[in-house]
């Protein structure tokens, strides 16, 4: 029986989870089949309980990390901590879920130099701000700026913060005259959203390196902001792929830190399969 494993969201169309995937299990000569399936928030229970044993895994974007962590069996620590799953080990005791995006954005900004970071900002105060904020703990922040529209929007991340990571969170508006400088700006923002370009200058000029987790519409406002002034701007696409890469470790051997065999085989397959334009990100 072929092993299967599918990446669900809604929209979907866009992933570049099967290019990454297949490219992967070609190198561990593993006869998977990993594909993509359109699934709406309300649809994934049923979607999830239609499944046959053949399934693995799956890989799960947005809109459904949040209802796929209540609907996990059990839970790692990433998962717990952020209230969000993008990933599926399928037993049949039931889903395990991992959240591989902290790992993922961990992973990446260490192979960027980012050894340890006593300071930061997160633009954006979302879900993915959460995963931003627990990456940033790990790699040794202690003050962290949320940049946010509304205040209230920052409180659950203060929470998280000062109560689980030994983190000051102090929320900060989006149109403030000027910022403190960091060595560190996460921008967390969805792909599209609406920022003016007097604000993107503002957050650029003290704001450090950029780390835009969008990929798809890149340069972001905030992208070209910080090439205007020379600073360094990363896009989302080095996040994709360590993600992806724990999702793998998992799908392979049942854990995030598990290594895989050639594992730098593996990675290198899968960053030549990001070769090519970038759609919008998972």
């Amino acid at each position: 029986m072929l092993t299967h494993l599918a990446v669900w969201g809604d929209p979907i169309d866009h992933s570049r989870s099967p290019d990454l995937h297949a490219a992967a299990y070609r190198v561990l000569g593993l006869d998977w089949v990993y594909g993509r399936r359109r699934v709406a928030e309300h649809e994934f229970a049923r979607e999830l309980e239609g499944l046959g044993p053949s399934y693995r895994g799956l890989s799960l974007t947005m809109p459904l990390k949040q209802v796929a962590h209540l609907r996990a069996f059990q839970r790692d620590r990433h998962a717990r901590l952020t209230g969000a799953v993008n990933t599926y080990l399928l037993s049949a005791a039931g889903p395990h879920g991992f959240n591989t995006d902290v790992g993922g954005l961990v992973r990446d900004l260490r192979e960027r130099g980012f050894t340890g970071v006593e300071r930061a900002r997160i633009i954006g105060a979302g879900s993915t701000a959460t995963s931003a904020l627990v990456a940033l703990a790990e790699l040794g922040a202690k003050e962290v700026e949320v940049v946010a529209r509304r205040r209230t929007a920052v409180g659950p991340l203060q929470h998280l913060g000062g109560d689980l990571l030994g983190v000051a969170v102090t929320p900060v508006p989006f149109f403030a005259d000027a910022y403190a400088p960091v060595p560190l700006t996460v921008a967390a923002l969805p792909g599209g959203a609406p920022l003016s370009d007097d604000a993107a200058a503002t957050l650029a000029d003290a704001g450090g390196a950029l780390y835009d987790v969008v990929y798809g519409h890149w340069p972001s406002v905030l992208g070209t902001a910080w090439q205007r002034r020379g600073g360094e701007a990363w896009d989302g696409l080095g996040m994709l792929l360590q993600q992806a890469v724990l999702q793998v470790r998992i799908f392979v051997g049942g854990a995030p830190d598990r290594p895989l065999e050639n594992e730098d085989e593996v990675i290198a397959a899968m960053r030549a399969a990001l070769a090519g334009d970038a759609a919008v990100g998972d």
